[in-house]
């Protein structure tokens, strides 16, 4: 005679059989497609799009980074990227392009803290780059939206040239043709502004010496 489980018990059985064969499909095997797929055919971007100077990892093309020294202060043999309000609010000179803390600062154009720093941002970067006020992109004294935005405008750019190829004793013209070895146009021709990644743009800045 033949022993029927309970209905119930069955439905289980069919709900964890399920379970099992979904676990293996969706956890197991579709993940290392994909993930063998990335290693093929896109091994860069798969691994962070990881930037490497002598042999080393210095960061990642996807997320801006401050060069800056101990105390904060902008350096000047490197390109500066533009602001981030992305920092630690518990740790002092704190430069932002922290991702634990992305986000904007979240204040309207029309907000008085945000203007009175946009002047004095504008004001430091152009006694930094040595040019006047009225020539300091708006990049220079806006944070971007996530506050890791790793590009900035060719107008910025160019405005460092000078102070760059001073500080590390480089022919400015030297300085000038890898900034635009490094200016991306619009995405698909149409999308977006021009701009220039900072990240990649140090890099092969360090790799020039």
């Amino acid at each position: 005679m033949t022993t029927r489980l309970p209905g119930s018990v069955r439905q289980h059985l069919a709900a964890l059989r399920a379970l099992l064969m979904l676990t293996v499909l969706a956890g197991i095997l579709y993940p290392l497609v994909i993930f063998g797929i990335g290693q093929l055919v896109f091994p860069a971007q798969a691994n962070g799009s990881l930037l490497r100077v002598n042999g080393g990892v210095v960061g990642s093309s996807l997320l801006g980074q401050a060069f800056v020294d101990a105390q904060g202060n902008p350096v000047p043999q490197w390109f500066q990227p533009r602001p981030s309000a992305a920092s630690d609010p518990s740790t002092k000179n704190d430069p932002g392009y922290n991702p634990l803390f992305s986000g904007p600062s979240n204040l309207g154009p029309s907000n008085p803290d945000l203007i009175k720093s946009i002047d004095a941002r504008r004001a430091a970067v152009a006694v930094f780059d040595g040019m006047s006020p009225q020539r300091v992109p708006p990049d220079a004294v806006t944070a971007s939206g996530s506050g890791l935005d790793p590009d900035i405008s060719p107008a910025y750019a160019e405005e460092q040239i000078n102070r760059v190829a001073k500080a590390r004793g480089l022919d400015p013209d030297v300085v000038r043709a890898l900034v635009a070895a490094h200016v991306q146009g619009r995405i698909l021709g149409i999308l977006g502004e021009p701009r220039v990644n900072v990240v990649e743009l140090n890099a092969a800045l360090a790799r020039l010496g």
